[in-house]
Formats: C-alpha cells, sequence, structure tokens
C-alpha cells in the first residue's frame, strides 16, 4: 500500500487522517451531546475536560491533515455529473471547516468563561478571549448550532458513499477503504 495518494485510490497516511478523525470526531459529538444533560458534578467537569483536550487534537490533526492534503493529489473522481462534483467538493470543504470551527468555537467558549482548556494535563492553552458572559452565550450557542449542521453534513457524507458504492456501483467508497 502506498503511503502516498495515487491517481487512483488514497494513500495510507490520507486513509488513517480520514478514519482516526472520523471516529475521534463522531466520538465527540455523542459526548458533547450526552455530557451537557449530565448534572453538575466532579464527573462531568472531568467529561469537559477530555471533550476540550480532544477538541484540541482534533484541531491539531485537522492542521496536519489539510497540510497533508495540500501536498498530495487527490485521486480522480468518479464520472459523474457537474453538479455531484461540485456539491461534493463543497461538502469536503465545509467538513474541514467546521472541524475548524467546532474546536476553535469550544476554545473561546472555555476562554469568555474563563476556564482554561488543558491538554490532557499536559500544557494549558492561552485565553482566545477575554472572560465575558455575553461572548460566552455567542460561542456556546455557535458551538451548539456547529455541532448540529456537522452531524447532517456527516449523514449527507455517509449517504454519498453509500450510493457510490450500492447505487453507483463505482469506486468511490474502495479509493477510502483498500
Amino acid at each position: 500500500m502506498d503511503i502516498r495518494n495515487t491517481p487512483t485510490h488514497y494513500g495510507l497516511i490520507a486513509k488513517l487522517f480520514h478514519w482516526i478523525m472520523s471516529l475521534i470526531v463522531i466520538c465527540m459529538l455523542c459526548i458533547g451531546l450526552y455530557m451537557v444533560s449530565l448534572p453538575n458534578s466532579l464527573d462531568k467537569l472531568q467529561i469537559y475536560g477530555y471533550h476540550k483536550a480532544t477538541g484540541i487534537l482534533v484541531l491539531s490533526l485537522v492542521t496536519l491533515r489539510v497540510l497533508w492534503r495540500c501536498f498530495n493529489i487527490s485521486p480522480t473522481l468518479a464520472p459523474m455529473p457537474n453538479w455531484q462534483k461540485i456539491s461534493a467538493h463543497s461538502l469536503h470543504i465545509a467538513l474541514y471547516v467546521f472541524m475548524f470551527a467546532m474546536p476553535l468555537t469550544g476554545w473561546m467558549m472555555s476562554s469568555a468563561a474563563g476556564i482554561p482548556v488543558s491538554f490532557f494535563g499536559l500544557f494549558v492553552l492561552p485565553d482566545l478571549v477575554s472572560p465575558n458572559p455575553t461572548l460566552l452565550t455567542f460561542f456556546d450557542q455557535t458551538h451548539k448550532t456547529l455541532a448540529f449542521i456537522l452531524i447532517g453534513m456527516i449523514l449527507l457524507h455517509l449517504l454519498a458513499a453509500l450510493k457510490h458504492h450500492f447505487i453507483n456501483k463505482d469506486d468511490t467508497l474502495r479509493k477510502m477503504i483498500k
């Protein structure tokens, strides 16, 4: 298996970025939905701490992933109408934007709350904004709204991959699996 992408398949690094980040992001969304319903407790604070640290991990990984993508070719798309190519490209860009925006709005939310963000106890990140209740409300609502939109985009991405595999019977999904 090639480490780098080829005209026909994604390479090992791109596949690892895709599948590891998919797992982390989906888990983060599920945990985020779960943790907001918990009563205030030490367990809830610990979950929030892990959620924030993992969000910073996602921010780091998406940065590396975009850099990797910039220096690799992308496999050619299966034959499809132009509107589908434009839609696929737009959805991929939106997914990257949201993978940046989610951790950044979470970090800004913590900063606005005056709560530092620790990266798994190894170091504390600087605040991005000063403590401010108005900004806290704004970033909290933005973070939640982005989460629900991201869930919809992930579902759309999944459905499109399944459509290509089972209905179109092309190699779109196999490029990311094999």
